[in-house]
């Protein structure tokens, strides 16, 4: 079924480094004032407003010019070591000091750089004056910036600068001539009210050629280029651009930042040919810009602070009167804390008597900050102060209450506020409301039910959004005293939540607990049913399945359209994974436009899960309308998860369709990805294992394959196309291996939807390893389930284990034939690389039973271009190969048609029985003979039913019991007696 659980592995891809955005008048600024004369740039800006990218950029130009320039950064330490940015700026721009021919002066940077030790000049002679000591020291580094012909000399963070460094800075502004140009950059509110900074921002030398740059936030469209930059130059639409301009005030590096988190989050979509968000939660905080304003927030009094948590408490813009009541300060104590609050610059009145904090990122710091207990008590406060506002804003009471531990006021607002998204058609945020609610509260019983009846998990972003709610459901199981229905009710979610989340045995076992406690004519008994019918996970004989169908009460009153809808959709899916033609009737009800979100969900993962279905029964015209229809109500009603299923979904039509174009690369863009669950990343593993193994590329096809088979729904193809792998390198134990371990689960349970691939590869298997009755029951069995249904994939199927059976048998002409039919059969539907496999084994009877090479190679040359054309380059080379090896031998000139041998052993059945006796294994005998596998399989069936004889082994010793063989045999292509005899 559509929307299952994420895998929980795996790793986004990087999203690169931001373009240079709305920089434009600062950069041709900056670059003119250091073109020109030295000059001594002063460079202030919030933290994450671009200081450091437009330095870069300005310096990139320099370099373009032949002018040199060091950079080095202040860090922010407690006890800063002297002149740390000029020492880590000059190290890093130096490699040969030696060279520099340094006058005795550069002794005194010895201390310094104690790693130059042998290329400096002797150590000065010791000076008792600190100052006199300190001017030669900044002599000696203004010697060695000369001598490096620096032009330009960037010091960022000087905010932190220790004294030492600004002083030296004061130094080298203040020379005349000055030597080079300084850069310098800060952030004007975080310098130290002592600092020798200020001297040099309000006082610089009076002849100092001085440029003052103020870096400013970016706007929306300068916002939504910055973004767009990082995702790979996509469009990015305004309201998305808008959204996360207002949470970061567009500040680059907040944005940035918030880009990025999202993205490893998965709250981006590419959504109408642009990117979009997911969900509407806050942006978690940088730590960078955490760590500085939490800096900042230590340096007040405690009832400053106190109005600063308050307004994080608010999150958004607060009247006074409402931010004094979430303190809990006294009316004559709230002022002059917030005049401090307001005048340091964290806070900003936004009109008279309405305050929030001037940088969103800010706020969440703050509130993360604030102790449990208090925050708790401020979330109360602030929600029954919002209870008091005319129009009571009911989605912020929501969260007060939930953050608060007020459980019915939680609830009812929660709710509440969760009906008036869906209104306006807002179904991821209605879905995070609740999920928000339930996964963090101990909701009471008949609230919870009802809620997570409610909850639209596939609106939910996030690899697994079952988990959390999973756990608070077993919580009320175990906390609350609950009647036996109540338990039911609660264990009937437990149970379709652990199903959806791809642990069927699990869920089917919760539902089975609680089917019989239901309430028979209730909407959770109907859906039970319905659940426990789906034949998904181990094997059961479809009897019982259908029995859970058969034994659904008729539809109640009480049920709601919404529940009927839901039942009926799922009835209908349920019946086509059974292979019941009935349920085609009841998809056909489903409807294709629905105005309400809530029916929305419902319809849309019918439509999807319909166009599974018949991808299995091999109606793929139906299945890709299917999933368009999927598509583009997922898309209309922000459903936004069902489109990786959706694109999970038609990734495996293009596979059977033969549409690989581009194919392999959006399979493995789905199957990595960390936010797409795991029935989806398993079915684009599945497609991507095809391919490689189609290309190719055996071992990386059998890792994706593996993979793929972790989700119970492509657990059985992956294991197929892996055991198809081992049978085309003739390891037939593998194979054997491999589908023994399914075969009960798919073609005993007489369920034939789930045996369409499987069957033929585990028919070949058997045949190959000698055991062709258990290959011809095998056959009868899945005939018997299939019957007469009109479903095209699964008969073709058929046709095709009565051609490898007859191929096995040694009937060789009948087997072309049948091979031939299998081939039109699949091109009609149109499967193209099933048909030319198909066509290719028909070729090759016909070459086995002696057809003429000069009409049935160029059959298989065009087979071969067919392959090649499609992208089958494995398949493609190894026809290459047959051909050459056939077309350049020389044949004996016969008559037509194939010689009769009788019960005699024909001469290449005496060749394989020689390659028999040396101990050779289908594989490497059809190597040899440049056949196939299931080629020399056919012929040691035959040598055994003339011999007599049950196995391989007797085939052997039967031929030398009878003298069949001479002693040095006949010689063989590709043979030259290398291969020892065994007795």
């Amino acid at each position: 079924m559509v929307g299952r659980a994420r895998a929980d592995a795996g790793q986004h891809q990087a999203l690169p480094p931001p373009r240079f955005v709305g920089r434009a008048r600062e950069l041709a600024a900056l670059d003119d004032a250091l073109g020109s004369a030295p000059a001594v740039v002063l460079l202030d800006g919030e933290a994450g407003i671009g200081k450091t990218r437009l330095l870069r950029e300005a310096l990139r130009l320099q370099a373009k010019k032949g002018r040199r320039a060091l950079v080095g950064a202040c860090p922010e330490l407690r006890v800063p070591y002297t002149l740390g940015a000029v020492v880590d700026a000059v190290r890093d721009g130096a490699d040969n000091v030696a060279a520099l021919r340094l006058s005795g002066l550069g002794g005194a940077l010895r201390p310094l750089f104690p790693e130059w030790a042998d290329d400096l000049p002797p150590a000065p002679e010791p000076l008792h004056d600190a100052t006199a000591a300190r001017h030669r020291l900044f002599r000696a580094f203004v010697e060695l910036l000369g001598r490096l012909d620096v032009a330009v000399l960037a010091i960022e963070d000087v905010h932190w600068a220790d004294e030492a460094t600004l002083e030296f800075l004061l130094f080298l502004v203040s020379r005349r001539p000055q030597a080079g140009s300084v850069v310098l950059t800060y952030r004007r509110d975080e310098v130290p009210p002592d600092s020798l900074l200020l001297r040099l921002t309000s006082r610089p030398p009076a002849d100092a050629h001085l440029v003052r740059l103020t870096l400013q936030p970016l706007d929306v469209g300068e916002t939504a280029s910055l973004v767009s930059s990082m995702l790979t130059g996509h469009h990015v639409s305004h309201e998305f651009a808008a959204f996360l301009h207002a949470r970061t005030e567009g500040v680059p590096l907040a944005v940035e930042e918030s880009v990025r988190l999202m993205h490893d989050r998965a709250d981006l979509v590419r959504q109408d040919g642009g990117w979009a968000r997911r969900r509407l939660e806050r942006i978690d905080v940088p730590p960078t810009i955490r760590d500085a304003v939490l800096h900042r927030v230590g340096r007040v009094g405690p009832d400053t602070r106190t109005v600063l948590y308050a307004a994080a408490v608010l999150s958004g813009p607060a009247d006074d009167a409402t931010l004094r009541a979430v303190t809990g300060l006294p009316d004559d104590g709230f002022a002059a804390p917030a005049a401090e609050a307001l005048g340091g610059g964290l806070l900003r009145e936004l009109k008279p008597r309405q305050w929030s904090f001037r940088h969103s990122l800010a706020s969440h710091a703050v509130y993360e900050a604030i102790p449990a207990e208090e925050r708790r008590a401020m979330h109360l406060r602030a929600g029954h102060a919002l209870e008091q506002w005319p129009q009571p804003p009911v989605a912020q009471l929501a969260r007060h209450f939930r953050l608060a531990g007020d459980v019915e006021a939680a609830c009812r607002y929660t709710e509440e506020a969760a009906d008036l998204c869906l209104q306006s058609g807002d179904v991821v945020t209605a879905a995070l409301l609740m999920h928000s609610l339930v996964a963090t509260m101990a909701v009471p019983v008949e609230s919870l039910v009802r809620l997570v009846t409610e909850i639209q998990f596939q609106a939910l972003p996030g690899s697994d959004p079952f988990s959390e709610i999973i756990e608070s459901l077993r919580s009320a199981l175990d906390a609350q005293a609950l009647t036996p229905e109540q338990q039911a009710s609660v264990r009937f979610q437990i149970g379709r939540l652990l199903m959806a989340a791809g642990r069927m045995e699990a869920g089917r076992a919760e539902i089975l607990t609680a089917e019989p406690h239901l309430r028979p004519d209730s909407p959770e008994a109907a859906r039970a049913r319905i659940l426990l019918a789906l034949p998904l996970g181990d094997a059961r004989p479809v009897t019982e399945h259908l029995q859970w169908l058969r034994e659904a009460p008729p539809t109640a009153k009480p049920m709601t359209s919404l529940d009927r809808l839901q039942v009926s959709v799922e009835r209908a899916f349920a019946l086509l994974m059974l292979g019941e033609e009935t349920g085609w009737e009841e998809a056909r009800h489903i409807p294709d436009v629905v105005p309400d979100p809530r029916d929305a969900s419902i319809v849309t993962i019918g439509h999807a899960n319909v166009g599974e279905a018949a991808m299995r029964w091999g109606r793929y015209d139906e299945a890709r309308t299917r999933l368009a229809r999927a598509r583009t109500l997922a898309e209309r009603h922000q459903l936004l998860d069902y489109l990786d299923s959706v694109a999970s979904s038609l990734a495996h039509l293009d596979w059977f369709v033969g549409a690989w174009s581009g194919l392999a690369e959006r399979a493995a863009r789905l199957g990595v990805a960390d936010a797409v669950r795991l029935k989806d990343r398993c079915e684009a593993a599945l497609v991507e294992g095809l391919i490689l193994g189609a290309t190719g590329e055996r071992e990386a096809a059998l890792e994706r394959l593996a993979f793929a088979g972790r989700d119970d729904q492509q657990r059985i193809e992956a294991t197929s196309a892996s055991a198809r792998l081992h049978l085309r390198d003739g390891d037939v134990a593998e194979a054997l291996r491999l589908t023994d371990d399914v075969a009960e689960t798919v073609v005993g349970s007489g369920i034939w939807t789930r045996a369409s691939d499987f069957t033929p590869v585990r028919v070949a298997a058997l045949a190959a390893a000698g055991r062709f009755d258990d290959a011809v029951r095998l056959t009868g069995t899945f005939e018997r389930a299939l019957g007469d249904k009109e479903a095209p994939a699964p008969q073709a199927s058929l046709m095709l284990c009565r051609a490898v059976l007859a191929e096995a048998d040694g009937r060789l002409a009948e087997a072309a034939g049948l091979f031939a039919q299998v081939a039109d059969a699949w091109q009609a539907l149109p499967r193209p690389y099933d048909a030319m496999l198909a066509r290719e084994r028909h070729v090759r009877c016909l070459l086995a039973d002696g057809g003429e090479e000069s009409v049935l190679l160029p059959r298989l040359s065009d087979v071969r271009r067919a392959l090649s054309a499609l992208g089958a380059r494995a398949d493609s080379a190894r026809l290459a190969r047959f051909i050459n090896e056939r077309g350049s031998g020389t044949r004996r000139a016969r008559g037509r048609g194939r010689p009769s041998y009788g019960n005699q052993l024909s001469p290449r059945e005496l060749e394989v029985a020689r390659l028999l006796l040396e101990g050779r294994t289908n594989r490497q005998i059809a190597d040899v003979l440049v056949v196939s596998t299931q080629t020399v399989a056919s012929q040691v069936r035959s040598a055994m039913r003339k011999l007599q004889v049950p196995s391989r082994t007797g085939v052997a010793l039967k031929v030398v019991e009878l003298g069949l063989l001479d002693e040095q045999g006949p010689a063989l292509p590709g043979d030259e007696g290398n291969h020892p005899r065994r007795a």
